[in-house]
């Protein structure tokens, strides 16, 4: 079975950086859509972003638009998320997610998730 491995997360200050790494295991990962979710204390996780496995086409929540950026080395099995322009309400425990259906978009494989905070 595919596993996800997040890394990159760590403590930053309002507008600064992160990039976030989820390195995948299996052969067919090229051919999953990917995708970022969160979850903050005592809130429900919410969709970050995704690239989608056939065309590369990305999605991101509104909030994260032209701050962050999902892209995939299907060489390295690997999807990132960079985010930029950090802001405390992004702090949150970031999730990796692999879509395997060959029809339509489920997020059926996670990652363990890795801590992101943002300080004001």
């Amino acid at each position: 079975q595919v596993q996800l491995v997040e890394s990159g997360g760590g403590l930053v200050q309002a507008g600064g950086s992160l990039r976030l790494s989820c390195a995948a295991s299996g052969r067919t990962f090229s051919r999953y859509t990917m995708g970022w979710f969160r979850q903050a204390p005592g809130k429900e996780r919410e969709f970050v972003a995704a690239i989608v496995w056939n065309t590369d086409n990305t999605n991101y929540r509104d909030s994260v638009k032209g701050r962050f950026t999902i892209s995939r080395d299907n060489a390295k099995n690997t999807v990132y998320l960079q985010m930029n322009s950090l802001k405390p309400e992004d702090t949150a425990v970031y999730y990796c997610a692999a879509s395997t259906r060959a029809v339509g978009v489920k997020y059926d494989i996670w990652g363990q998730g890795t801590q992101v905070t943002v300080s004001s």
